[in-house]
């Protein structure tokens, strides 16, 4: 489908667009009465509070059972509460509730993606990020539609990914209609797998973006975007002011605290909240998510679709990464997957290659639910460098924890026990929003998901897996159809029609 882009504005320059792009109606109707869900004065009581006190036992596994029997986002106080826990015996019980409740809601599945980073253009002066405006070490670059194909023949054809979440800079030149155009050319571009010749496309593409005017997502919703991530970086909005120059667009918090309202208004209802851990006190952050998730619910009734966790990490050009009093260590990023996982109980949790091999796979434990593989976030890294695990600063926004590729991911997952999706049917079902929330707070989604996973599971081993990767995937397969005759046998044979037929070369086949 081609996108309309005939009613969003056009830019004469990089100036003008940092003067004209924020559409102030568009913040103030979320913001009634000058009233804001931010509560930063309530958030400081409460964080306050966990200095002050310790963590009452009872009270603490009440807050956990009513999180594992409702998966519903529970009140700032509650998730307070769970801060206050120091007790090595408590935690212990809460990060197995996290993990029940990720088993719950999400079964025993892993969602893997690629980042795709399409420019390194800003109009922005972040003080932390390498990509900011002015800074002279970073080699800028954008994408072109043959360029972008290259790392696609690379992604699909080679790694064998099918999901993306494509990242932009903000600046005139990768605009609504170029976010819109690259989304397209994402899902015509088909490469053919190594081992079997078979046609591999990517389905989903998330995007994460500037916040935008109800216009242009609308654009991006009729080209099929996946999930829109914009990430708050801090909910705090003195250090946000410190770190973000009023003269830049991000320097306007309210248009970018706003900007999942926004979403949602234009009918794009899945959306990834993030901060960047290691800018604020965590605490704060994370009653600040709480908030924002339950201000989606109660204007939209749907909240985030994912939480994203990234830390801050070393980038060209700045030494905030090294100076921030508020960097957090492996113990303590464990321990905000946990209660966030408790907190917002349906939503899924995303850690990606910032972190190292083990705080990744640490976090599988703590209620994840996603992760990336094959990862480079070089502009152009992927054709460039052939897959190759190498990093170029001047070329990257931040710097790389975790170098697995997809097949060692994989392989270390199912020798867990843990089946990797490459899943998107539900998107393309209609089973997203609204649609689906239900589904995952009872459970009901984890189970269907399980048979399209395996499915998918099925054409990524076939077409693209090691031998010893295809060795345990395979067991893994069997233990998972073994599972689903059990507990749906009446349908199992419509499932096994499927799967031989997957087998067979079949492909793109979900329920």
């Amino acid at each position: 489908m081609q996108a309309d882009c005939s009613n969003i504005r056009k830019f004469a320059d990089a100036a003008d667009y940092t003067r004209r792009f924020v559409v102030k109606g568009q913040i103030d109707k979320y913001l009634p009465g000058g009233s804001h869900f931010i509560d930063d004065a309530r958030i400081n009581e409460l964080v306050a509070k966990c200095d002050g006190s310790p963590a009452d036992p009872v009270r603490v596994r009440e807050i956990v059972a009513k999180s594992e029997s409702t998966c519903e986002t529970l009140l700032p106080e509650e998730t307070a509460e769970l801060m206050k826990v120091t007790d090595p015996a408590l935690f212990e019980e809460m990060r197995a509730a996290a993990d029940r409740i990720k088993h719950k809601v999400y079964d025993n599945r892993i969602v893997v993606f690629a980042p795709l980073y399409m420019s390194n253009l800003c109009v922005n002066g972040c003080r932390y990020c390498g990509f900011r405006e002015g800074n002279s070490e970073q080699r800028r670059r954008v994408l072109t539609m043959d360029e972008l194909k290259e790392e696609l023949d690379v992604l699909a054809g080679r790694i064998g990914h099918k999901r993306l979440i494509a990242v932009y800079g903000e600046h005139p030149t990768t605009s609504t209609e170029y976010i819109a155009e690259t989304i397209e050319t994402c899902y015509a571009h088909a490469v053919p797998a190594p081992k079997t010749g078979n046609k591999n496309a990517i389905r989903r593409v998330n995007v994460n973006a500037a916040p935008l005017p109800v216009e242009d997502l609308r654009v991006l919703r009729s080209v099929g975007i996946g999930t829109f991530q914009v990430f708050q970086e801090t909910y705090n909005r003195k250090l946000y002011e410190s770190m973000h120059p009023a003269w830049s667009v991000k320097g306007n918090y309210d248009w970018r605290v706003t900007a999942f309202h926004r979403c949602m208004e234009a009918g794009v209802d899945d959306v990834g909240l993030g901060v960047l851990y290691g800018l604020c006190d965590w605490r704060y952050e994370l009653l600040a998510t709480v908030m924002h998730a339950r201000d989606l619910e109660r204007w939209f009734n749907i909240g985030p679709h994912t939480l994203s966790f990234p830390r801050l990490e070393p980038a060209s050009g700045t030494r905030v990464p090294d100076e921030s009093p508020w960097l957090i260590d492996d113990a303590t990023f464990a321990r905000i997957l946990v209660i966030a996982r408790l907190s917002v109980p349906y939503t899924g949790i995303i850690v990606t290659a910032r972190e190292s091999p083990e705080s990744r796979n640490r976090a599988l434990g703590c209620g994840m639910t996603q992760l990336d593989c094959s990862s480079n976030i070089a502009i152009k890294g992927y054709s460039d460098f052939a897959n190759e695990a190498h990093q170029e600063k001047d070329r990257q926004q931040f710097m790389l924890g975790d170098n697995r590729s997809l097949d060692e991911m994989v392989r270390y997952l199912a020798s867990r026990g843990t089946i990797t999706s490459f899943c998107t049917a539900g998107y393309r079902c209609g089973r997203t929003g609204g649609c689906i929330m239900d589904a995952l707070k009872t459970g009901r989604e984890g189970k269907f998901c399980k048979i399209n996973a395996v499915l998918t599971f099925r054409e990524w081993l076939d077409d693209f897996a090691s031998a010893d990767t295809c060795r345990i995937g395979d067991a893994l397969i069997e233990k998972e159809l073994a599972g689903i005759k059990e507990w749906l046998p009446k349908f199992y044979p419509t499932v096994m029609k499927q799967y031989e037929a997957t087998c067979r070369g079949e492909r793109d086949l979900f329920f």
